[in-house]
């Protein structure tokens, strides 16, 4: 699936809920779904930086692709972590770089976060980038 197509179903998924209670509501279950970091892989190179609360991610280029995981500490971290990854791991390095991050805007939720969370939000997001612009000067 494209990062298109993962962000248009995710659209759908926070258009049927009609309250921002119902849509943070949404996004701490998709915390439930959160995996962790073995801990020799929570360290200064994987660590967001900007993150409101502690947050890793680990990103690794396959066959053209970023492969990324990643792990957070509040519930909140946790939740967006889950959908976040989804949209962007293992998607193809030019498509991630080619993405406009305003584009999550659509999803309707980034007005409903806090001021610290929509910076933890560009701090992750920065992170992928990151990751993304190594695997593609790395395959050059």
């Amino acid at each position: 699936m494209t990062i298109d197509e993962t962000l248009q179903q995710y659209k759908e998924d926070f258009d049927l809920f009609m309250t921002p209670n119902e849509k943070m509501e949404y996004i701490f279950d998709l915390g439930k779904k959160h995996t962790t970091l073995p801990e020799e892989e929570k360290n200064d190179d994987t660590f967001i930086v900007g993150c409101a609360s502690p947050a890793w991610l680990v990103g690794e280029c396959k066959d053209g692709k970023l492969i990324l995981r990643g792990e957070g500490t509040s519930e909140m971290a946790k939740g967006m972590l889950t959908l976040l990854l989804d949209i962007f791991s293992d998607k193809e390095v030019n498509e991630i770089l080619a993405f406009d991050p305003q584009r999550l805007s659509e999803l309707g939720i980034v007005e409903l976060l806090s001021p610290v969370r929509q910076q933890s939000l560009e701090a992750f997001i920065k992170k992928v980038y990151e990751y993304a612009q190594k695997c593609q000067n790395s395959e050059e």
